[in-house]
């Protein structure tokens, strides 16, 4: 479905004539302070899918859910979240991005402050739920209207180094804060929090453009929506429902019927006056290389985030708060590499494929260093955990902030949810399957751990067996972003009278 050809064309082709009317339009006075806005928002789309970790065992003991029903608080929000993501960027080019970042939200807030005051397991679930499911229409809304934005090529790098550093950072920080509101204020506070929050966002909306009038003719496309959507959920759940083991027989039906539905959605969407997914948008090599260097190293950060999380607190014997500071490293280290490293290196015009590629094996090499990790405490911290943390870290910062732009960029106006929903997507989808497919492995060879060193050395060798896995999967990412993106820059609005200079 990738193209292969034009890898090493001297030159681009002249910008679509709606993209080039765009880059003559004066740029928007405000449109660093609806930064702040989009940001605000993508933060805590990103956030909320880390930061209930910390407080499961609060949660878990005050609301008596089992063990088996615990990964759901985290599984209902991701569900949702990685399965519906298509569907709302097809709705904000419909209805209207502004309208429908709007309405995520509200949405959003009001699923979060359900969520805060669930009297029961099943009410936690199903405000996770709803979270999940606004978030999938208001990220792909936020990504878009980034875009439309920002049309100069250097007020799109920063741009996006900013989104990309909130993005890259966002589920560290969601550690700390869990940590630092289930220890001295109350694991419901990990969701209370959004309201405020959203409150603020939403009086800023006022910084955006009203949406312009939408052209008629435009569908949904229902019989995408169906087979797109069910096959994602279907895989989603498949990944989640693997915690108890990949031989269980609702895992082969779920993947087998997720894998048949897309199969399905494909060749729909190649008949579809009105297509959910324009396959347009994935056809062409740079951007579908830029899909994989999305999603595949998310494999192992999320993997990571879990085993990190117990092997501060299970292991080292932290305390919430201290295990959410211990993330910062890796916080700190994907700002600096997606708003400074990426942006700079870009600007200077480094090849969006080598910095993707190179950035991606500084993170495995961060990732092999883990793999060294004893139950013993010692010096663990600033001998092992600290610089994995750092090359991790400006690794995935690095690789996300170019894959982004080049995800997103050049794409048709009508498309840009789409193109935005699919970047989101595909992280989702990626941690989603880096959770079930690492914790897999970690406990299948914890349990057949010999008895020697007690459970803290079988967990932490589960731990490094498994992180070996994820290592394999950024070095994945590594050879397919540098094979697929072409070393052209990613294409930008073309100024007036100016044509873009080749390579």
């Amino acid at each position: 479905m990738l193209s292969t050809g034009g890898a090493d064309r001297p030159e681009r082709p002249d910008p679509p004539p709606e993209q080039r009317e765009r880059a003559r339009e004066p740029a928007d006075p405000r449109r660093w302070w609806a930064l702040a806005v989009i940001g605000l928002a993508q933060l805590l789309v990103v956030l909320d899918a880390t930061v209930v970790n910390i407080a499961l065992p609060s949660a878990q003991q005050d609301l008596g859910m089992t063990d088996a029903g615990r990964q759901w608080v985290v599984a209902a929000y991701t569900l949702p979240f990685g399965g519906l993501l298509l569907l709302g960027g097809r709705i904000a080019d419909l209805a209207g991005r502004r309208r429908m970042f709007l309405l995520g939200l509200a949405g959003f807030g009001a699923a979060s402050a359900l969520g805060g005051a669930a009297p029961g397991p099943g009410a936690l679930f199903a405000a996770r739920a709803l979270q999940g499911a606004f978030a999938a229409l208001l990220a792909p809304a936020a990504l878009s209207l980034l875009t439309t934005l920002f049309t100069s090529a250097r007020d799109r790098a920063r741009a996006f180094g900013v989104y990309g550093a909130l993005s890259g950072g966002g589920a560290a920080a969601g550690l700390l804060a869990g940590g630092i509101l289930t220890e001295y204020l109350d694991w419901r506070w990990c969701l209370y929090v959004n309201v405020p929050l959203v409150a603020l966002a939403l009086a800023g909306c006022a910084l955006l453009r009203r949406d312009p009038p939408r052209p008629g003719g435009g569908r949904l496309d229902l019989p995408g929506t169906l087979l797109g959507c069910g096959g994602l959920l279907a895989l989603v759940a498949a990944f989640a429902e693997a915690e108890g083991g990949w031989d269980r027989p609702v895992v082969a039906v779920l993947l087998v019927t997720g894998a048949l539905a897309l199969l399905a959605f494909t060749r729909v969407e190649w008949r579809a006056a009105h297509p959910l997914l324009p396959l347009r948008v994935v056809a062409d090599r740079s951007r579908g290389g830029a899909f994989l260097a999305v999603g595949v190293p998310q494999v192992g950060l999320f993997g990571l985030f879990l085993f990190l999380t117990y092997y501060f607190q299970a292991v080292l014997g932290y305390s919430p708060v201290e295990a959410g500071l211990a993330f910062l490293p890796l916080s700190a280290a994907m700002g600096v590499g997606a708003a400074v490293i990426a942006r700079r290196a870009l600007a200077r015009g480094v090849p969006a494929r080598h910095l993707m590629a190179g950035a991606l094996l500084v993170a495995a090499a961060g990732m092999v260093l883990l793999t060294g990790l004893e139950a013993g405490t010692g010096e663990v911290f600033a001998v092992r955990l600290l610089p994995a943390q750092l090359l991790i870290g400006a690794g995935i910062g690095c690789a996300v902030m170019p894959a982004m732009i080049t995800a997103s960029a050049g794409v048709d106006q009508r498309d840009a949810g789409v193109a935005a929903a699919l970047v989101n997507s595909a992280q989702q989808i990626g941690g989603s399957l880096g959770i079930a497919l690492l914790n897999t492995v970690a406990t299948s060879v914890a349990a057949a751990h010999p008895a020697g060193g007690g459970a803290p050395a079988a967990l932490v060798h589960g731990y490094t067996v498994a992180l070996w896995v994820g290592v394999g999967f950024l070095l994945l990412a590594a050879v397919l972003a540098g094979v697929l993106v072409p070393s052209r820059r990613p294409p930008a609005p073309v100024e007036p009278g100016r044509q873009p200079a080749p390579l």
